[in-house]
């Protein structure tokens, strides 16, 4: 177990480079709604997974509410560009959160029962504080169009309930240990 949650918070460490990746090229609004709408798709996909797996209730409210949320926030997102014409731009930021995840999702795959839970609220936590912080310090920032920002700023306030939900499920898990 030890293991799989190592190489499963390691590879969301890795994401702490995520500002860095961005701030070292100028993004565009089209590139910052394909990293925002990615790394939603990354949490909707990590959330069915812990719906196939678990037995747990508590983690399996939690990743339905991460299910629902990212989608709707993903939707807005989807409506937004459409109202706005843009086409949301492919990067190597976006490439690199897809590769990281598809390493994590690969290793909480291989996970059962209490294992799995653990990791993957402990995922969870890793992602929404990188997911949060990139917001804060990339995203939001660099956002040009005024709708744009403002709806990453809503999503930024709905993530970080996600975190605090996230640390109190894995506080409740290592206490049941």
């Amino acid at each position: 177990m030890y293991r799989a949650l190592g190489t499963i918070v390691a590879t969301f460490t890795l994401l702490t480079t995520w500002p860095t990746l961005a701030d070292n090229a100028a993004l565009t609004d089209p590139q910052i709604a394909h990293i925002a709408y990615t790394a939603g798709q990354i949490d909707i996909r990590a959330g069915k997974l812990a719906l196939e797996k678990s037995q747990n209730q508590d983690v399996r409210a939690f990743a339905q509410r991460m299910v629902g949320d990212h989608t709707a926030v993903n939707d807005q997102a989807l409506a937004l560009v459409r109202k706005l014409n843009v086409t949301p731009e492919d990067n190597p930021t976006s490439q690199s959160l897809v590769d990281q995840a598809n390493v994590a999702r690969t290793d909480l795959s291989g996970l059962h029962g209490s294992e799995f839970d653990k990791a993957y609220v402990a995922n969870e936590v890793a992602f929404h504080k990188t997911v949060n912080n990139a917001l804060k310090t990339t995203l939001i920032p660099a956002a040009q169009n005024p709708e744009l920002r403002s709806l990453l700023e809503s999503g930024l306030k709905l993530f970080e309930a996600h975190l605090e939900h996230a640390e109190r499920l894995a506080e409740t898990l290592r206490s049941k240990s």
